[in-house]
């Protein structure tokens, strides 16, 4: 039986995803043994000897955990593979559970800039290299995009910074949207604009990262989050760990975690259109996607001739009307597609589509994959 400590918390829900990752691997292909040893191991400055000790005495065969990778030199002598995630920096002595930290600031960055932004904000956390290179990311799309960004960055608690915080928001021109390195700063966010009667989202547009169901609709109104592939983050952790211990490898390896979608809620229910007429198609587009609605219904609602109302929604959005209801149901169906096991035809129907002969090729156009192709990638089925 494989034998593993975790130095994981349970406190939010990117660690409990994280968690079911492992402990569906170790029902599927163990069952694997674990040992979480409590959190304040990390902190207290005996902290790496205690968990050396514990390693030795229980005959561990690998340690998963979050550390410091500079301050954990102990831990090389156990001769066992050992995964940290990242947190301020990057390891290169032992093996690495990551994410794709760019990608996701990018995915943000073109959320906004698909809804017509052209001010942009970043709030995180200096010195973590997942916020910064959150940053690093959503400031590339937003510099392509020809947008403005201001950011801040705090090292302090929140009780100390929240002046800091208050002043910066002030000072920004509307309507921005607001990127922020994770839920639990854009709950922070959220709580600030609240008390300074700043309106989200027709002032500022929220979004932050981890879809932490708690963080996100506890907030008023309830926060836009980007979802990561955190679960599928941990069952790969342990397939790598499972085949070093086999072959008897020490060799260091990376689990890279993706971005898997924006699950969005009212923080984001706002685009950035001037033209009152597109504005009330998009809208209408947004409520009405997943029904069976024709284009004959989509350009009732303004009185406009269609010629004259396709031109200003390719002018104001860089698409067709009818393209922009097919991004619309592809969303819809591939949030579905992730985080459902529902078939293929019941997905269809439940997003719009009535005529399910051209999906696939629908489909692939989006993302480069057959539906069943996405759903095996990043389910792991």
């Amino acid at each position: 039986m494989i034998k593993v400590i975790l130095l994981i918390d349970c406190a939010s829900e990117f660690d409990r995803k994280l968690l079911r990752g492992i402990v569906r691997y170790s029902n599927e292909n163990g069952p694997w043994q674990f040992y979480r040893m409590p959190s304040w191991y990390r902190w207290d400055e005996n902290g790496e000897k205690h968990i050396l000790e514990w390693a030795v005495k229980w005959k561990a065969d690998a340690i998963i955990g979050r550390w410091n990778s500079r301050k954990a030199p102990l831990l090389s002598k156990l001769g066992i593979p050992i995964v940290l995630q990242n947190y301020r920096s990057r390891s290169t002595a032992y093996s690495t559970l990551t994410g794709d930290y760019i990608g996701t600031g990018r995915m943000a960055a073109r959320f906004f800039i698909q809804r017509q932004f052209t001010r942009f904000a970043f709030y995180g956390v200096r010195g973590i290299v997942w916020s910064e290179e959150r940053l690093q990311g959503f400031a590339q799309e937003v510099e392509r995009a020809g947008g403005s960004l201001s950011t801040l960055l705090i090292d302090d608690p929140e009780n100390e910074v929240r002046k800091d915080v208050t002043r910066w928001l002030h000072s920004l021109q509307g309507p921005l949207a607001l990127f922020c390195c994770d839920d639990a700063h854009a709950l922070f966010i959220s709580e600030i604009c609240k008390i300074e009667g700043i309106r989200i989202p027709e002032d500022v547009a929220l979004l932050g990262v981890d879809n932490d169901d708690l963080y996100c609709e506890i907030s008023d109104p309830p926060i836009s989050s980007i979802e990561l592939d955190v679960e599928q983050g941990g069952y790969q952790t342990c397939r790598m760990l499972d085949r070093c211990i086999r072959e008897g490898s020490h060799t260091p390896f990376s689990v890279v975690i993706q971005p898997r979608q924006i699950v969005q809620r009212k923080s984001t229910d706002r685009h950035n259109i001037t033209d009152p007429h597109v504005g009330r198609l998009v809208s209408y587009i947004e409520d009405h996607f997943a029904e069976d609605i024709t284009m004959d219904d989509i350009l009732a609602q303004v009185p406009m001739s269609r010629r004259s109302i396709e031109l200003r929604f390719r002018k104001a959005l860089h698409t067709t009307i009818y393209q922009y209801l097919i991004s619309c149901r592809i969303d819809c169906f591939t949030r579905l597609l992730i985080s459902t096991d529902r078939s293929l035809m019941d997905i269809a129907m439940a997003s719009g589509f009535r005529d399910s002969n051209n999906l696939s090729r629908t489909f692939r156009k989006f993302h480069g994959m057959s539906p069943m192709e996405y759903r095996g990638a990043h389910c792991g089925i």
